[in-house]
């Protein structure tokens, strides 16, 4: 992409050619441009490899709540047997 960049006017103009080139949409080749200069510096955001520790962080936070809620329950459930068991 970035060779064909001097030989049009504008980033857009070469994206749009190489966009026909290869079968995808020009919008879709702009965002892949976009997440390499992030990845590589150029541009400030979000890198693919910060994004995928976000996915995993997330997904990890997930799962202990998740298990922070059955532990919950199942301490709610035998504080409850044991207090059924003394006033019996």
């Amino acid at each position: 992409m970035h060779e064909q960049r001097d030989a049009h006017p504008t980033q857009w103009a070469a994206i749009r050619s190489i966009a026909e080139k290869i079968g995808c949409t020009a919008e879709t080749l702009r965002l892949w441009v976009r997440q390499v200069e992030r990845d590589s510096g150029k541009r400030p955001g979000v890198t693919s490899d910060e994004r995928e520790r976000l996915k995993q962080l997330e997904r990890e936070n997930r799962e202990l709540k998740r298990a922070n809620e059955i532990l919950r329950k199942a301490s709610a459930f035998f504080a409850a047997a044991e207090l059924d068991r003394f006033t019996k």
